[in-house]
């Protein structure tokens, strides 16, 4: 699909978004350049598919949920910084 100075100026109107002149023919070019590329996607034979298709076997695998028994990410972050206090940093105020 070409996008023309009709399309780009419908497309503007329903985003409204105000493309400058001098930047027009270069919008236009990309955009068409995008639609040229998910256009390819068309060529996909995907009519054998089923809709719920992975190519993971047996779904997304997720690692076993384990609580932890000692977190010291806090700490040791809290350890590098200047000022902290109850697992907070000390930061000078901004707002009088």
């Amino acid at each position: 699909m070409q996008i023309d100075h009709t399309v780009l100026t419908k497309l503007e109107k329903l985003s409204h978004l105000r493309i400058d002149e001098s930047k027009k023919e270069e919008v236009m070019g990309q955009l068409t350049e995008i639609l040229g590329y998910v256009d390819n996607l068309n060529e996909l034979e995907t009519d054998t598919l089923d809709a719920s298709f992975s190519t993971l076997e047996g779904g997304t695998p997720l690692r076993e949920d384990l609580p932890r028994a000692e977190n010291d990410i806090a700490k040791n972050i809290l350890a590098h910084a200047p000022e902290s206090q109850d697992d907070f940093f000390i930061v000078p105020a901004i707002i009088e």
